[in-house]
């Protein structure tokens, strides 16, 4: 069977999405979850993502891959914004058959339809493909009502700081990485939001990113 491919921006994302995939059978013997690096890129970032989006189109093609999907965040200005994500995304596409605009999902995500038959390119813009942001917002709008106090009060811990060392685009990283580092193993990453259920699984956003995941890998 021809690979299925999740390319996402770093490591971190890597294991978030390949443990979400799992716990939810998305396809997930079939879907290889990779950064970047994991593919010969340069670095792993959103423009990583991007500068590999070519040569995964050209193996759609080539039928060398079944299906692809990108996940990458909006990030905030001056460092990008969801307006200018989409924008890149697009001009990077439509060189390549994809229509545009892509299709939105009532339910979240996006799909950018080809005109001469080669299947769907699935693309998440973290948060919610509308908003600023990053995959520590999307955390934050599906946290667990149990979770709720916890990372209130990590939010006012990190408003409280004197001097933060970090910019403030990078806020809702800092206060994830908090509260992450007050549950019961301290320094694991993303992943153990969902490993441990911290997360509400019925919220709309979570629902979304799911039923999304199930559309791109059938």
């Amino acid at each position: 069977m021809a690979d299925r491919l999740l390319l996402v921006e770093g490591e971190a994302d890597r294991a978030f999405f390949e443990l979400l995939c799992r716990n939810y059978a998305v396809a997930a013997e079939a879907i290889k979850v990779s950064p970047p690096k994991g593919l010969g890129g340069d670095w792993n970032s959103k423009q990583g993502v991007l500068n590999l989006l070519e040569t995964q189109i050209a193996d759609l093609n080539d039928g060398r891959l079944q299906a692809l999907a990108i996940v990458v965040d909006a990030d905030r200005a001056p460092d990008g914004g969801f307006a200018k994500t989409i924008q890149q995304i697009t001009a990077k596409v439509t060189q390549h058959g994809y229509d545009s605009p892509p299709v939105s999902l009532g339910s979240g995500g996006l799909l950018y339809k080809h005109n001469d038959g080669l299947p769907d390119l699935g693309v998440w813009i973290m948060p919610d493909n509308a908003s600023d942001g990053m995959l520590e917002d999307w955390i934050k709008q599906c946290i667990s009502p149990a979770e709720a106090s916890l990372l209130a009060q990590a939010q006012n811990t990190i408003a409280g700081l004197a001097a933060p060392k970090f910019k403030v685009t990078k806020l809702s990283k800092a206060e994830v990485a908090t509260w992450l580092a007050w549950q019961k193993q301290p320094g694991e990453g993303l992943y153990c939001a969902v490993k441990d259920h911290l997360l509400d699984s019925a919220s709309p956003q979570y629902v979304g990113l799911l039923k999304w995941l199930k559309i791109v890998f059938p």
